[in-house]
């Protein structure tokens, strides 16, 4: 696998690179900021790329908004984000077009390091790995998540959500109407409590939920 790492930590970033070396994977670049890291990411057209969240030059969030621009330029190219924090805004963002070929994981709460490379396989290969912390911090302020509240159909149709796909493939896989998946997926939003509001992806919380179930 060819990776591109994000990290401003010459320490960690050496670290990663080392063991990803170890594991037979091929570390084609790094970057220690987000121009850098985009610029690194589009030369190479890596597997996947693992970034930190906060990198220079004010360490708040240019990493995961060089992941987005990443996701939007080149979409084949998994992310990984691998960082201390959840920041919320990006990273609703970073997963709103699909969750296929992305993770976010909390590096306290990686303790296995065999783990952390089945992770990246299952991105690299178009899963989804999600921190549950992250989940629960994404959608903390919204209560309960109401997934018992739906019907058999709709947790079919959120399960696909889930997987990126349309509402036309959708329909093609549960062999049903466009106009009945955006009817299931308008009960969905109202049993999660998900109402409209300009600066939410409800699509991705209702998928936030699910994986977080």
């Amino acid at each position: 696998m060819r990776i591109v790492i994000g990290e401003d930590s010459v320490l960690l970033r050496e670290g990663l690179r080392r063991l990803l070396e170890d594991a037979g994977h091929d570390v084609v670049a790094t970057g220690d900021d987000g121009p850098s890291l985009v610029a690194a990411v589009v030369e190479h057209s890596p597997d996947v790329a693992i970034v930190d969240v906060r990198m220079p030059p004010t360490f708040t969030d240019e990493g995961l908004r060089s992941a987005v621009e990443i996701r939007n330029e080149l979409p084949e190219v998994a992310i990984v984000v691998l960082s201390q924090y959840v920041e919320e805004r990006y990273a609703l963002e970073l997963i709103a077009g699909s969750t296929r070929k992305v993770a976010y994981l909390l590096k306290d709460r990686v303790a296995d390091v065999a783990d952390f490379l089945s992770t990246l396989e299952l991105v690299a290969t178009g899963g989804t790995a999600i921190d549950a912390e992250v989940v629960a911090q994404l959608v903390k302020r919204r209560g309960s998540t109401g997934l018992d509240r739906l019907t058999s159909r709709e947790l079919d149709v959120l399960g696909l959500m889930a997987e990126g796909r349309s509402n036309r493939a959708i329909a093609h896989e549960l062999g049903i109407s466009q106009g009945g998946v955006e009817k299931h997926i308008s009960s969905v939003f109202t049993k999660l409590d998900l109402l409209p509001a300009p600066e939410d992806h409800r699509r991705v919380l209702a998928v936030l939920q699910y994986l977080g179930q």
